[in-house]
């Protein structure tokens, strides 16, 4: 192995190399890769390695009970043979961004690289685990964990983990599930394509989970997964000992995996890292992160990211162009700046082609008017479901060559229950995944698009076929059902079939962004159903929930706000009774809070709510989407009720400033409500202002009372909302502050007429 070196991006512990011992099986070659918040010490043993200490800005957190479990065993030709690994010290190596250990298997030939990366200077440590076939034969492997963990803890430490639902279909009452780890308790968190929510079942969580130490500094760790398919985290605490696994979910099983002669199976990548100061501590860490590693740097580098949005879900599958052409002019006028057009403008699933009847013109004149009014362009495309059209080009259930790219034959009457809905193929058959990224192609360069919004179950989870990449079903374990015209398969394959599939769909994007780069990519999947890390590195933001009361938009942006960046968080805005514009305020503010889409008619708004949508708009273009696309995140209040006051506080170190959403519930006894802000300079003095309030509202306050005493938000009416917004002053300040030429700006814009 190589030395590891200092450098100011990593900092380095240090490396002792015992060769000689390492091949005894003692005293093995040590390595430590770190972060300026994560610190990782990996043993390079003679017949497997270990993850020996763990630890965080604060010094080692957790050391190591046991070695990494490799595979013990493979299948050749029909028989099992045990599996040997040997250390392979000179091809494994370590520097100061990777460390690669290299273990090999002489019956059967195979090579397995243990790899270790930093790719930034903060944040977490990724893992992945890469087996590859040598030889000439066809072999299985079982189910490879990406890591197996067994820490030593103290038995007398409170534990509490954290893990985060999806907001798939609805969320639900929890969303965010902040527990006490007990000795003899066993938990495991499952994620995938599809979070179908079922009753008495715990939900689906985004692939991540936190266990920190109760009390005091709130310090521990986190561990995450990169990827879509069909994926799982375990814990138990049994005495002085964590314990787990996190990577693919063998369930239903039993797993197998092909590897041909030449391939490479690799493990879902994870991330894990060390924090302090709780749950909003990490996320700030882990949100830049994200943002430095994974998130697309062409999105990023557009200043108008994330977007506001009129989208035409409103009217359903009713959308026409006419009805388009108005959306467009009156999203133009109230200043939004991108037309997405959802379901309802295709002849049919599968047949990507304008309806004739309602889009005579075709799907690039509407794009390229909406240029013409100054707004991007976005359709929606169910892109991996088939459907019955045998127009020439569609996606046919009935086309020989097509139908065995299915899950699963559908039955002889099969019809889809909704016109958006059909039947998902398999993208890991290698002629369905060029069939999609050709399709694609075309939709992109012919519809004249700036985004691309997917949708339905895209990746498959499961297939009936015997003789697609995948492992085919064990006689017996299969079960074909069906969720709202959608078919879905479950058996012993269903994880391996979506490992295959994940991976296609993550080569199409890929491809299609490299023709592309400023593209946008939305993230839909049935409303928040693939809402992950390996998404996340494939996409530019993602639909939350399929529910879109303010109350539900608010719940599902608190969840995965602990762990992925907000400007990726998209909240659609549908009608809602807004009696009087404090409500109407409320309203747009619950879809404010990250990426916006309006999702209703905004010609029925009246002549008031119509001049402060203005406001609003404007206000989110020059002081909060600086914020949502960079400053740190607190959850400031507990998860949203719709009954009582809620909030969320935006604070920018490099800016100097931030904002407080406040929102008041239902409850008609709680008119004024005090929020303790976090992330302040205790030794400065802020400059505050209430927006619905005016500049007249402006007063000082010191970042300590601020931290410590709270500051206090009154409203007079339930179901309406607040924004306070704050600056650091500096000594002697004798000009307006930012925060009241923002605020001088949106009143402006109030003042004018359409």
């Amino acid at each position: 192995m190589g030395r590891l070196h200092r450098s100011a991006a990593v900092l380095v512990f240090g490396l002792t190399s015992m060769v000689a011992a390492a091949a005894q099986g003692t005293n093995p070659e040590t390595a430590v890769l770190s972060t300026s918040d994560t610190r990782l010490a990996v043993e390079a043993g003679a017949r497997a390695p270990r993850v020996a200490a763990l630890g965080g800005r604060g010094g080692w957190l957790l050391k190591s009970h046991s070695a990494q479990t490799l595979p013990d065993h493979a299948e050749v030709g029909g028989a099992v043979q045990a599996l040997k690994w040997r250390l392979d010290r000179a091809a494994s190596h370590s520097d100061s961004k990777e460390i690669a250990l290299v273990y090999l298997s002489d019956a059967p030939a195979l090579r397995l690289v243990w790899r270790w990366r930093a790719r930034a200077p903060f944040g977490p440590i990724e893992h992945s685990l890469e087996i590859h076939n040598p030889g000439h034969e066809t072999l299985w492997l079982p189910l490879q964990p990406s890591l197996t963990f067994d820490w030593a803890v103290d038995p007398a430490t409170r534990l509490q983990r954290l893990w985060i639902e999806k907001g798939a279909d609805t969320p639900s009452a929890a969303g965010t599930h902040l527990d006490e780890l007990r000795d003899g308790e066993r938990w495991q968190g499952t994620s995938s394509t599809y979070a179908r929510p079922i009753p008495g079942e715990p939900r689906e969580m985004i692939p991540w989970v936190l266990v920190e130490a109760a009390g005091g500094l709130r310090r521990g760790w986190y561990l995450g997964i990169e990827f879509s398919g069909r994926t799982h985290i375990t814990l138990e605490r049994l005495g002085g000992s964590v314990r787990g696994e996190a990577g693919l979910n063998a369930s239903p099983g039993p797993y197998r995996t092909r590897l041909p002669p030449g391939g490479t199976f690799t493990t879902p990548t994870i991330f894990i890292g060390g924090f302090s100061g709780g749950a909003d501590g990490a996320g700030n860490v882990l949100r830049r992160w994200v943002r430095a590693v994974l998130d697309h740097r062409q999105t990023l580098r557009d200043p108008s990211y994330p977007l506001m949005v009129s989208n035409s879900w409103g009217s359903g599958m009713a959308v026409d162009e006419a009805l388009a052409h108005r959306m467009i002019e009156d999203a133009a006028s109230l200043g939004l700046e991108m037309f997405h057009l959802d379901a309802g403008w295709f002849r049919g699933v599968g047949d990507w082609r304008a309806d004739p009847a309602k889009f005579p013109a075709g799907i690039a004149a509407l794009a390229d008017f909406a240029h013409h009014k100054g707004l991007r362009f976005g359709l929606w495309v169910s892109w991996a479901q088939a459907g019955t059209s045998n127009a020439p080009g569609a996606l046919n259930i009935y086309d020989p060559a097509m139908r065995n790219w299915l899950i699963a034959d559908p039955p002889a009457d099969w019809r889809a229950r909704e016109p958006f809905k059909g039947i998902t193929v398999d993208l890991g058959v290698p002629a369905a995944a060029s069939w999609a990224e050709r399709e694609l192609e075309r939709i992109v360069d012919d519809y004249h698009l700036d985004m691309l919004e997917h949708d339905g179950y895209l990746v498959a989870q499961g297939s009936s076929r015997a003789d697609h990449p995948a492992a085919p079903p064990e006689p017996g374990t299969l079960r074909v059902g069906e969720d709202s015209g959608y078919l879905w398969v479950e058996g012993s394959n269903s994880t391996d079939v979506s490992d295959y599939a994940t991976r296609a769909y993550y080569r199409i994007y890929e491809r299609l962004r490299a023709r592309h780069p400023k593209l946008l990519l939305e993230l839909c999947n049935d409303g928040g159903r693939m809402v992950d890390f390996g998404s996340a590195a494939h996409g530019d933001y993602f639909s939350v929930t399929d529910t879109y009361d303010p109350l539900a938009n608010r719940r599902a942006f608190f969840d995965a706000s602990h762990v992925l960046p907000p400007a990726m968080l998209e909240s659609y805005v549908a009608d809602w009774p807004t009696p009087r514009l404090e409500n109407f305020r409320y309203l747009l503010r619950s879809g404010m809070l990250g990426w916006f889409s309006l999702m209703l008619d905004t010609r029925r708004w009246s002549a008031a709510q119509r001049a402060d949508a203005r406001v609003q708009f404007a206000l989110y273009a020059s002081a909060l989407r600086p914020l949502i696309r960079s400053a740190d995140l607190y959850h400031v209040s507990e998860r949203p009720d719709g009954v009582h006051w809620d909030g969320l506080e935006y604070v920018s170190p490099a800016l100097h400033r931030g904002v407080l959403y406040a929102f008041r519930g239902s409850a008609p006894d709680e008119p004024a409500h005090r929020f303790r802000l976090a992330g302040l300079n205790t030794g400065a003095r802020y400059a505050l202002t209430f927006q619905d309030r005016g500049p007249a509202s402006r007063r000082e306050e010191s970042g300590r009372a601020l931290m410590r005493q709270g500051l206090e938000v009154a409203l007079p009416i339930p179901l309406s909302s607040e924004l306070v917004f704050f600056e650091e002053l500096p000594a002697h300040r004798t000009v307006p502050t930012k925060v009241v030429v923002y605020l001088r700006q949106a009143l402006v814009i109030a003042n004018r007429r359409p």
